[in-house]
């Protein structure tokens, strides 16, 4: 029986997770520049979400991807690895193409967290300990792409028993209208696409 969105998104058992929102990924500068242009409205809209969560008490979260400049520790064995390799943007630790992209505030509150590995934040970065740790059963995952970390995060969750939520608004993917097959016929079989003005109004009641 499916929750009622007020119920599925109650503060205490809910983190917000942003995903590979960074100046490099979804930024001006991005390693995916075809990426990019679809992620025009997609700062605001995760930007108000961080705002309205953290003011209801609803953890927030930051998965980081990174690659170190030798590449220790990076796949291979994936096409758009090498791609990320080659590019003229790297996600070097340290570096701003590696930070959260400018727009969305970072609050002391939050837990960033990194990875050098994968297609999406589940696999062994510890983020699933953490948002257990943080009593939460629901997610709402944010960022990009629909393409393929999306969905491999959205999977991953809920393989590992956490409810997922998706703000459309907060999500993009290229193209447009390959990203809205993959909600409507993908990602609409596991998790609950709403829109970001109902995950706000949920959280300011």
């Amino acid at each position: 029986m499916a929750l009622d969105l007020g119920t599925l998104l109650a503060p205490g058992t809910t983190a917000l997770v942003t995903q590979e929102c960074q100046n490099g990924v979804i930024g001006k500068d991005s390693v995916f520049p075809a990426l990019a242009e679809q992620t025009q409205g997609l700062i605001p809209a995760i930007d108000q979400l961080c705002k309205t969560a953290r003011a209801a008490g609803v953890p927030v979260l930051h998965a980081l991807a990174l690659r170190r400049p030798d590449g220790a520790g990076a796949n291979r064995n994936a096409r758009m690895f090498g791609a990320a390799a080659k590019a003229s943007v790297q996600l070097t630790p340290g570096s701003v193409a590696a930070e959260v992209a400018e727009g969305i505030e970072v609050a002391d509150s939050d837990l960033v967290l990194t990875r050098y590995h994968g297609l999406g934040p589940m696999a062994d970065t510890g983020l699933a300990a953490v948002l257990r740790n943080l009593g939460a059963t629901t997610i709402v995952g944010v960022g990009v792409s629909l393409n393929v970390g999306m969905i491999n995060f959205a999977m991953d969750a809920v393989n590992a028993g956490f409810q997922f939520v998706i703000p459309r608004e907060a999500v993009a993917g290229f193209p447009a209208e390959y990203a809205e097959a993959v909600l409507a016929n993908t990602l609409g079989a596991v998790a609950t696409i709403t829109t970001t003005d109902d995950v706000i109004a949920a959280w300011s009641r």
